[in-house]
């Protein structure tokens, strides 16, 4: 059986913001959840005896945090990658084969990672 060609992927400027818009709310939003459990998890902290209960719920939060602002970055620069490729070329649809393959395969990964491990609330 002979092996499926590759589908380019076009794009368009207005698809591509939207589809990072989306991604970007759901960064914040996952952001916002995991501060108001850390906040939480802190207000029922009274003696050392409930840090070892609450110790790994509040430093899995952390975690999310860090791991949302890292994303926050990474498509930062997916964005500013997109913008000057979009500014080199004069017609409104690209392709993904025009982006940068390190910054597409290192979000693909980090994403991958992050599925892996899974997060808990």
């Amino acid at each position: 059986m002979a092996r499926p060609k590759k589908k380019e992927i076009i794009l368009t400027k207005d698809s591509v913001l939207s589809l990072m818009q989306e991604i970007y709310n759901e960064l914040v939003e996952q952001r916002n959840t995991a501060i108001r459990i850390q906040t939480k998890m802190l207000a029922l902290l009274k003696d050392a005896e409930d840090m070892t209960v609450i110790g790994p719920v509040i430093k899995e939060q952390q975690k999310i945090i860090n791991d949302t602002i890292e994303k926050k970055l990474s498509l930062s620069k997916l964005q500013s990658s997109i913008w000057e490729k979009s500014k080199q070329s004069s017609d409104e649809d690209f392709n993904l084969a025009e982006m940068d393959d390190d910054v597409l395969r290192a979000l693909i990964d980090k994403d991958i990672k992050s599925d892996n491990e899974g997060y808990t609330i």
